[in-house]
């Protein structure tokens, strides 16, 4: 068994996040905290004080309301402003925030409401609240909604969140101080927030994170020294999701200026205008950007192509010096110079200009990915981490980059490699368990304090952490053959952008076989210079074109492997695989039950079953 170790910080800064967030609003009131995205006004600022006056008139409104210790309060809404407020509100006045994917269903809405028992929800709009209004009578606790931008109902069971922040000041003038108690009376071990795992598997658990998690969460990004109060933040993720919560968390702790953007859409169109320094995303952004750039290039006609690919290899090569630690030769570069001038200046101008780098989690990102940012001139930080280790646990840093890894532990965590492989982790930030499930929680937290991840991997003698692989996906055949279809699936999308997403599979079956979804946009795009007729993701699904393109990337594939580890057969899915659907999970992670349940007719067609 190995161990990776990161030197243990000193003893906490702050007792609690209401400690750290009035320090932030104390030490820097007149700096910019947040930027709001307005669709007439632009982006607006809004100062530490501002904030500060609005989180504390809010959270007067919930004692008001009656809120209790460690209580929840649900938050379904995307990344704003408003978001960040109430969170901070909910933390302040004692209780514990449960976040809830914007795109939420109604049914999954009432499991999460009822198992933590909340009694006040926040929401951004009233189509939010229409989908709850069908659902009222199932919700057993939920007794206050309050909407940050939609209509009160007269009952009073919907409020707004002006009308909240009025009655909190009105709650604070006959309480005086009563705020300020509430704050500091909130320990280390008290529950801040109570995360359920979007999961692959299963229904959703509750993740249990302290207040001195998210504080040490936030030291150990202090501690790595890469970002300061002179950059800017683009926050566009679903703040939803553990990993968006730390970039929140480390941006209050650091008093980095932010900007919150809830359209996913217009992330690049809004870097461009912003010129952000750095921002987190999941690998699918990077990806489609990536997929993007080369297909605008193939477009442009066999100059420029000849030209895109000359510069690529320039950058590439320069790429594997640097992260050699080698000097780049004077002739290399002068090349890189005229590289870019032809392609590189161009990419980063579209991310503003003044990116230092990425940070990419939540999923594995592609090498090849991160090699042709790189090349670029771009860095992209490749991190990890769970919900339950409250989300950054390791992470590749400018000075000290391994592509392909996941990087190094944090300060104050400590990795260790099982004799089985699995990625086991300790530090302050592993959850206190799930949340009503003791059971659940002692099958993955060890009494060593040591979390087991499911993940398995590697050390580099470096001290890098390469995954490869989740222990429930191992497949095994049935001639006993283990086969982690991670490492599949990336190859095959590194090597064809045609294909969004790939599920393999083969558990218990005599071979691999793969299902698989399409990239619409760019196969599209390459149907219509063939000049093939299609009007639907359907159509292109079943063309005989298309079906080739994919049968020859998975023959390259094929044979950089061995026999075992192949793929024999695939099935183009006609419909796409989307979080509406339940395929996919808010970060974009293939839930392999939902799509081996859905498709388990096509899958059966590949090995010759009948399934009737």
């Amino acid at each position: 068994m190995s161990t990776l170790e990161h030197p243990t910080l000193t003893a906490s800064t702050f007792k609690s996040v209401p400690d750290m967030w009035h320090h932030r609003v104390r030490s820097t009131p007149d700096g910019v905290g947040m930027y709001a995205r307005h669709a007439t006004r632009g982006w607006e600022p809004m100062s530490w004080r501002e904030a500060g006056g609005r989180v504390r008139d809010i959270a007067n409104g919930l004692l008001a309301f009656g809120l209790a210790r460690e209580q929840r309060c649900a938050l379904i809404a995307p990344t704003s402003v408003e978001w960040v407020l109430a969170d901070m509100a909910i933390v302040c006045a004692g209780g514990a925030t449960t976040p809830l994917p914007p795109a939420s269903t109604a049914d999954e809405c009432v499991y999460i409401l009822n198992h933590s028992e909340a009694p006040v929800l926040f929401c951004d709009a009233d189509a939010q609240v229409e989908k709850l209004l069908a659902v009222r009578s199932q919700l057993q606790h939920l007794r206050q909604i309050v909407v940050t931008s939609g209509t009160p109902t007269i009952d009073g069971w919907v409020t707004t969140l002006e009308q909240l922040e009025d009655h909190g000041r009105s709650y604070a003038e006959a309480n005086p101080g009563h705020y300020d108690e509430v704050a500091a009376s909130v320990q280390p071990n008290d529950l801040a927030t109570l995360i359920y795992t979007s999961g692959t598997t299963g229904l959703p658990k509750g993740v249990m994170l302290s207040h001195d998690a998210w504080v040490y969460e936030s030291e150990a990004v202090d501690a790595l020294g890469i970002v300061s109060p002179a950059d800017t933040q683009f926050l566009f993720l679903p703040l939803s999701h553990v990993f968006a919560k730390v970039l929140e968390i480390a941006f209050i702790r650091l008093g980095v200026p932010t900007l919150l953007d809830d359209d996913p859409q217009l992330v690049f169109e809004h870097l461009e205008a912003t010129s952000p320094t750095w921002m987190g995303a999941v690998p699918r952004v990077f990806e489609k950007v990536h997929n993007r750039v080369i297909a605008a290039h193939r477009n442009k006609g066999r100059v420029a192509w000849r030209a895109f690919r000359w510069s690529v290899s320039v950058g590439q090569e320069v790429s594997r010096l640097r992260q050699e630690g080698a000097d780049v030769p004077a002739a290399l570069r002068l090349q890189l110079k005229i590289a870019d001038r032809l392609v590189f200046a161009r990419l980063r101008q579209q991310f503003g200009g003044r990116i230092r780098f990425f940070i990419s989690g939540g999923a594995p990102l592609s090498r090849t990915v991160a090699e042709f940012f790189h090349a670029a001139g771009v860095v992209v930080l490749e991190g990890y981490g769970l919900t339950e280790s409250c989300g950054a646990s390791t992470l590749n840093t400018p000075e000290s980059l391994r592509f392909g890894t996941v990087g190094q532990p944090l300060p104050g965590c400590h990795v260790r490699i099982a004799d089985d492989g699995e990625v086991l982790i300790r530090s302050r930030g592993v959850m206190k368990g799930y949340f009503r499930e003791p059971d659940v929680t002692a099958a993955v937290l060890g009494e060593d304090g040591y979390l087991h991840t499911g993940d398995l991997g590697t050390m580099l003698h470096s001290g890098h952490l390469k995954l490869t692989g989740r222990k429930k996906d191992l497949i095994i055949t049935s001639s006993g053959k283990k086969i982690a279809p991670e490492h599949y699936q990336g190859l095959l999308k590194s090597v064809c952008p045609h294909v969004e997403h790939i599920l393999v599979h083969g558990d218990n079956r005599p071979y691999c076989v793969a299902l698989i979804a399409l990239n619409a946009e760019l196969t599209g795009r390459w149907a219509d210079e063939r000049g093939l007729a299609w009007k639907s993701y359907r159509d292109l699904a079943t063309a005989p074109e298309v079906r080739e393109l994919i049968q020859a990337a998975i023959q390259k594939v094929n044979s950089e492997l061995a026999s075992h580890e192949s793929v024999k057969r695939f099935h183009i899915c006609t419909e796409p695989w989307t979080v509406n659907s339940g395929a996919l999970t808010p970060t974009l992670k293939v839930r392999r039950r939902v799509v081996e349940e859905r498709f388990a007719e096509d899958l059966d067609a590949l090995y010759g079953v009948n399934a009737t």
